[in-house]
């Protein structure tokens, strides 16, 4: 067991740092357990903020990863609101930055995340241009989409991916306007390819959403601080009254950088650079969830995966390879989404270009089916659309890593759990 007297410092209030502070506690850590976060409210899951917390079907208090009285009861000396502006690698000491105060620490966990890309063009400043981050960006945003289904108003939203059309459903269903601008072919090109993306474009068009594809938004055009439309490279003018710019998130990598840490390429995701016991360059730092780049034997890559299960996972994970457990992350990559009626589940990774078949098994014209991406005969992915409890053979099959009968995988009759080798 580790020292008592050891100091671990967690970087990062998010899902998953608290996570790693209860999996020390659990673990049987008696230690001193510092966890730092740069927002005032407590730690808290994200997937609310575009789906239930956004449509004001869950309550404030529900997207709390714990009670805000388990940090004392369980020793963790929670710091709200606080930044980490360096970390001393020889020294082992992480500085505060709005004092200066000098944290030493024996481990040391980044999990700092990510932020919204920004969209580099005129007119970001006006107050009427969103992000959908945190917590008070979806308060704010709840209002916006209030306000804007109430007066009947357009919202133009700058994306396509899943933070675009889970708030284009969510301010459909309060009544606003919602034109969509993406540089794709399709929703979700990057994620799902042409062959599904196209029945995602299918969705919010039968619910009045506007899409237009292969474009760009240019300037924001406003007046007295006003957001009134929104210009595209392809010379069209959206009447808008608010913005949201839903463009990706990148990797908060900043702090490890200039600690000298290994930091991927943006060509390669970006994100901090760790082994598969999601340990750093430097063997007394680790790190986990959005921020991470992490090795992944099933895909033969390096993945940054920017979702819930993966900070829900991953904070365990890293926190038990803190106290020199023997660990190896490598869990399946995970997300969910809910959109008006459609509710779908993603397991695998099969970006496009890696996999040469869409496997269909079921109705995808009523939604009611599960999609399989292969590559040569192998399954790298599985997507679950109305159809439940599925997710545990989805994920035995990518790890099977055994070529299927595709005639079988299609057919719904047969179990998936009869073509497991």
């Amino acid at each position: 067991m580790v020292d008592a007297d050891q100091t671990f410092v967690i970087v990062g209030g998010g899902l998953a740092g608290a996570k790693a502070a209860e999996t020390l506690r659990t673990e049987g850590f008696t230690g001193r357990v510092i966890l730092i976060c740069d927002e005032r409210d407590h730690p808290y899951e994200r997937p609310p903020l575009s789906k239930g917390y956004l449509l004001g079907k869950e309550e404030r208090d529900s997207v709390f990863v714990h009670e805000p009285s388990w940090y004392a009861q369980n020793d963790v000396e929670l710091h709200l609101g606080q930044t980490v502006d360096a970390v001393d690698r020889a020294a082992r000491t992480v500085r505060f930055g709005d004092d200066g105060t000098l944290v030493h620490y024996d481990k040391l966990l980044l999990a700092t995340g990510a932020e919204p890309r920004r969209l580099d063009i005129p007119g970001t400043d006006l107050a009427g241009v969103h992000h959908l981050r945190r917590l008070a960006h979806a308060e704010r945003l709840k209002g916006v989409l209030t306000a804007l289904g109430r007066d009947n108003g357009h919202l133009v939203i700058a994306g396509a991916g899943w933070i675009g059309l889970e708030v284009a459903a969510a301010a459909r269903q309060y009544g606003a306007e919602v034109t969509i601008v993406a540089p794709s072919p399709t929703p979700l090109h990057s994620v799902l390819g042409p062959e599904l993306g196209g029945l995602f474009a299918d969705l919010h068009r039968e619910h009045g959403v506007r899409f237009h594809f292969g474009a760009r938004l240019t300037e924001i055009v406003g007046q007295d601080g006003m957001v009134l439309a929104a210009r595209t490279d392809t010379g069209e003018e959206h009447p808008a009254h608010d913005v949201l710019a839903a463009i990706g998130a990148a990797p908060r990598v900043a702090l490890a950088e200039a600690a000298g840490l290994e930091v991927a390429s943006r060509a390669h995701g970006g994100g901090i650079v760790v082994d598969e016991r999601l340990r750093t360059s430097d063997p007394h730092v680790y790190a986990a969830g959005d921020v991470v780049s992490f090795p992944h034997a099933l895909f033969d890559t390096r993945l940054r995966v920017e979702h819930w299960a993966n900070a829900l996972n991953g904070g365990p994970a890293a926190a038990k390879a803190m106290l020199g457990q023997d660990v190896t992350y490598d869990r399946v990559p995970y997300f969910f989404s809910d959109q008006y009626d459609l509710g779908m589940e993603y397991s695998g990774w099969a970006p496009p270009g890696s996999y040469d078949q869409v496997v269909i098994r079921g109705d995808a014209g009523k939604r009611e089916f599960i999609a399989f991406w292969l590559k040569e005969g192998r399954v790298l992915a599985g997507m679950n659309v109305n159809v439940w409890d599925v997710t545990g053979p989805i994920q035995s099959l990518i790890r099977g890593r055994s070529s299927v009968d595709v005639e079988a995988l299609a057919d719904p009759r047969v179990s998936l759990e009869s073509l497991l080798a």
